[in-house]
């Protein structure tokens, strides 16, 4: 296994980190994980190397943390560390951080967190928990031992990334990065920008929920990947395009089978900074640029068009209607459009003003697609 240091945190983690988001349930049911299965992966993750497990206070409608308690039991708390995060939207009030730190503390039956996240900070989040003082909520709980290294996760635009990074000392942050969103939210600027701040840099979504794990393949893809001399999966190609780069020092992957737990296993132990080729890179380009020729709006995500006088993010809602275009996937984009998105973001609320197409230098038909996203998403 691949070992990396965390930014300034001093730890040295492995390149690969479990996520404990999407694992194996039973009878469809995401609340009743299967105990035996999940337990089996996980711990053949840390047995070949893996040290930083990943949990959260919602993920499997809420019982992720303590199925992770019962992971470390057997002399595994020593072998990993652990990760959680401070749910934003349950936060009401500053009362609100530490009784739910006190309970997730409970949860994992652990006394310390390592790794500690305010978890996915945005422009609807991020006030108020400046508005609530989420630093001496954060340094109470480090100077009580009650976690170790501060960090955030992050869904936003690359300008509130910035400005969240230069809030706070952070120990580290936790992005979406992969070879389709360079440019989609912190991206590879943000990744830098954290970087050079002394920040550690986990990486989510890798596989872009699964999209870029695919192996029924279009025929003009699969002829460039298999044009490689080197025989990889389409998820070896992703993960080894983050572990290329020597900023990055975690890669998140949420296994949810043991053959996918192997493999990435096998792929963190292969891996190391700079290992890809200047041909295996222009390779990675040539299917970002057929996945991208797919997209149904030109969007650079430039954001010219913004703000909307009604508060319509429309990049966002562009960048949901091109995922499922390219990778033909309406749930997640129904999903962002209609549930992830503030009400006031939605396309619901656009009036056709028209201001944005004014602004806008791709000349895009903006009230069009708006228009179509609505129609398509909206029942």
């Amino acid at each position: 296994m691949e070992y990396r240091e965390l930014g300034n945190t001093g730890e040295k983690l492995s390149i690969l980190g479990f996520g404990a988001m999407r694992l194996p349930v039973i009878d469809g049911d995401d609340s009743k994980i299967n105990i035996d299965e999940a337990k089996e992966m996980i711990r053949y993750a840390i047995d070949n190397g893996v040290n930083y497990l990943d949990t959260a206070y919602p993920y499997h409608s809420g019982t992720s943390e303590k199925f992770c308690a019962q992971v470390m039991k057997d002399g595994y708390r020593n072998k990993v560390k652990i990760a959680t995060k401070l749910p934003v939207w349950d936060v009401e009030k500053a009362e609100d951080m530490p009784r739910i730190l006190d309970e997730q503390l409970n949860n994992l039956e652990v006394k310390t967190i390592n790794f500690y996240l305010i978890h996915a900070l945005s422009v609807k989040s991020w006030p108020n928990m400046v508005k609530l003082n989420y630093k001496r909520f954060l340094n109470q709980a480090k100077k009580d031992g009650k976690i170790r290294h501060i960090g955030f996760s992050f869904h936003d635009d690359l300008d509130l990334f910035k400005e969240i990074v230069d809030d706070f000392p952070w120990d580290f942050c936790q992005i979406q990065l992969n070879y389709m969103d360079e440019d989609y939210q912190a991206g590879l600027k943000g990744m830098k920008y954290a970087h050079n701040k002394g920040l550690g840099i986990i990486i989510m979504e890798p596989l872009r929920g699964g999209m870029l794990a695919r192996t029924e393949l279009p025929d003009d893809i699969k002829a460039i990947w298999d044009s490689s001399k080197t025989n990889r999966s389409p998820a070896e190609w992703a993960l080894k395009y983050l572990w290329n780069k020597e900023e990055i020092g975690v890669v998140l992957s949420g296994m949810s089978s043991m053959e996918q737990t192997i493999e990435n296993v096998r792929v963190a132990s292969e891996t190391k900074v700079n290992s890809l080729s200047e041909d295996e890179c222009k390779i990675i380009s040539q299917v970002r640029d057929i996945f991208k020729s797919r997209m149904r709006v030109n969007c650079t995500k430039c954001n010219y068009c913004m703000p909307c006088p009604k508060g319509v993010n429309i990049p966002e809602n562009f960048w949901a209607y091109n995922h499922d275009s390219i990778f033909n996937d309406f749930d997640k984009a129904k999903f962002w459009t209609t549930c992830w998105l503030a009400d006031n973001q939605k396309v619901t609320n656009c009036v056709e003003c028209g201001l944005c197409e004014t602004k806008c230098p791709q000349n895009i038909e903006i009230m069009k697609h708006l228009k179509i996203i609505k129609d398509k998403y909206f029942d």
